[in-house]
């Protein structure tokens, strides 16, 4: 499983909405959504605070940490030289 549906499936586990979940996380809305669209990545004090939310719920973190190692953000921002 890719990250985005990773973080989406620990998320939906304990029934939070992607604003909830980011609440709970300390990120903003928009970053969980960025993240479940494969448009962004977690930073290492966002995984930090995943590990604990997956820790405080019961929810296995090491596909979790399996997919962000692998994951590889979709696109560019920027768009390069024109």
């Amino acid at each position: 499983m890719e990250f985005p549906e990773e973080i989406k499936r620990i998320r939906q586990k304990c029934f939070f909405t992607q604003h909830d979940f980011a609440k709970e996380i300390q990120v903003a809305f928009s970053t969980v959504n960025r993240w479940e669209g494969g448009k962004a990545k977690p930073n290492l004090t966002a995984m930090k605070n995943i590990k604990e939310f997956c820790l405080r719920n019961d929810i296995e973190y090491a596909s979790v940490e399996e997919a962000w190692l692998e994951f590889e953000v979709k696109g560019t921002y920027g768009g390069g030289k024109k």
